[in-house]
C-alpha cells in the first residue's frame, strides 16, 4: 500500500555528494537517537516519516547505542525492501571492546573488523558511505587510505568520508589518494552551526578546493538554537534530552549555554525567526543549508513533531538581509592569520589590484 504523503514540504534528492555521481537529499536523517532517546516504535515512525518526505540519506555509526542504531536500521530497511533507494552511511573508529586497543582506531585490523560487524548489523552487503569517525593520532594516513580503497575495490564500500579530523590530515589523505589513484573522500562530516563555525577557517576552503561535500552534524547546537534554552535570573533553564543530562558530565551545556557570545547569536536568531514567522530551528537550518559546500545536513530527532519541524526547512529560502544579520552575529573572531589572508595583505600581494579566482 502506498504511504500517504505528509503535509510538509518534501525533500528533493538532487544533490551530488562531492565529485561523485551519488545523489543525496539536502537533509540527512541522523540515527544516533535510535536506541538513545527514541525507542523502537518512535524510531520506526521517524524512519517512515523521513522517507515519506522524500529523504534518501541516513547516517549512523557502529558505536551509536552500542550497535542498536545499526541493528534497528538494518531491520527497517530490510522490511521496507528499500536498500537500493537508501544511501546508507555509517562510521567506525571508537573501540568496541574495552582493554583491546585493536578493537578501535583507524588501523587496518580494526577497520576490517568494524566493517564486517556493521554489515551484519545493517543486514547489507555494502555501505554507501563509510566514514572515519575521528582521527586516532597514530595510524599512518597511507594505511587508512589504502585500506578504505581496498574496501571500495572489493565492493563492500561505495564511497568514503572523513569526520572530525584536522584539516592537514584531510588534505594529506585526499592528496595521497589522488596521486596513487585511490578512492578520494567524498564527504567531510563536522559540527557546523551558527554557534560552531570554526571549520570555516581551514576545512571549508579545503572542501571547496578539493571538491568534497560537507555534511554537518549538530546543526542546531545540540538543541541550543531551537530556542528551548533560556536564562532566567542568571540561571539556565531548558528542556529536552540534552538539558536533562546536564549533570551527567555531558559537556553540551558548558559548550553552548555558558558562553555569552552564543546567547547574543541566539538573540539575533530569535529576532530573525520572529520577523520571518518561522521557528528558530527552521531559520538556523536554512542558514546552514545555504553555506558553501554544504550538501546534506544531518538532523536527528527523538519525537515525530521535532523531525517534521526540521524537515520543513528543506526548501526554505532565507532572505539575503536575514542571512547577513545571522552572518554578522555569528562571525568568527579574527586571529593572527587573518591579518595575512585579509584584503590589505592581498592588495600588497597583487600590487593594489583586485584579483578574483575563477570558479570551476
Amino acid at each position: 500500500m502506498e504511504m500517504k504523503r505528509m503535509s510538509f514540504t518534501p525533500i528533493t534528492a538532487s544533490r551530488t555528494l562531492g565529485r561523485t555521481g551519488l545523489k543525496v537529499s539536502s537533509l540527512t536523517l541522523g540515527a544516533m537517537t535510535f536506541g538513545w532517546g527514541a525507542d523502537r516504535e518512535t524510531a520506526q515512525t521517524l524512519f517512515d516519516t523521513y522517507r515519506d518526505a522524500g529523504g534518501n540519506f541516513i547516517d549512523t555509526a557502529d558505536m551509536y547505542s552500542g550497535g542498536t542504531s545499526e541493528e534497528w536500521l538494518g531491520e527497517m530497511i530490510q522490511t521496507a525492501r528499500a536498500r537500493d533507494e537508501i544511501v546508507l552511511a555509517t562510521k567506525f573508529t571508537f573501540c568496541g571492546q574495552q582493554g583491546n586497543p585493536n578493537a578501535g582506531g583507524n588501523g587496518r585490523k580494526n577497520i576490517m573488523r568494524a566493517l564486517e560487524a556493521s554489515l551484519r548489523r545493517l543486514r547489507t552487503d555494502f555501505i554507501d558511505l563509510y566514514i572515519i569517525h575521528t582521527w586516532d593520532k597514530v595510524t599512518p594516513v597511507e594505511e587508512v587510505a589504502s585500506t578504505l580503497n581496498d574496501l571500495v575495490r572489493s565492493g563492500k564500500v561505495r564511497h568514503i568520508g572523513l569526520s572530525d579530523v584536522p584539516a592537514w590530515y584531510a588534505a594529506r589523505f585526499a592528496t595521497i589518494a589522488e596521486l596513487r589513484g585511490w578512492e578520494r573522500p567524498a564527504a567531510l562530516q563536522f559540527e557546523y552551526s551558527l554557534v560552531a563555525r570554526n571549520l570555516e577557517r581551514e576545512h571549508l576552503p579545503l572542501a571547496r578546493e578539493l571538491g568534497i561535500s560537507i555534511t554537518p552534524w549538530s546543526p542546531l547546537g545540540s538543541g541550543f538554537l531551537s530556542g528551548k534554552f533560556r536564562r532566567v535570573d542568571g540561571k539556565i533553564t531548558g528542556s529536552g534530552r540534552v538539558f536533562d543530562m546536564k549533570d551527567s558530565g555531558n559537556p553540551t551545556i558548558e559548550k553552548y549555554a555558558k558562553r555569552e557570545r552564543n546567547w547574543k547569536i541566539l538573540e539575533t536568531l530569535l529576532t530573525v525567526a520572529e520577523d520571518l514567522g518561522k521557528s528558530p530551528a527552521e531559520v538556523a537550518l536554512a542558514w546552514l543549508m545555504a553555506r558553501p559546500c554544504v550538501t546534506s545536513t544531518i538532523i536527528g530527532a527523538t519525537r515525530l513533531e521535532q523531525l517534521r519541524k526540521n524537515l520543513s526547512a528543506a526548501e526554505m529560502k532565507l532572505p539575503e538581509d536575514a542571512a547577513q544579520r545571522l552572518d554578522a552575529a555569528s562571525s568568527l573572531e579574527p586571529n593572527e592569520l587573518d591579518d595575512f589572508f585579509g584584503k590589505e595583505m592581498q592588495a600588497m600581494v597583487n600590487g593594489g589590484t583586485t584579483v578574483t579566482r575563477t570558479s570551476f
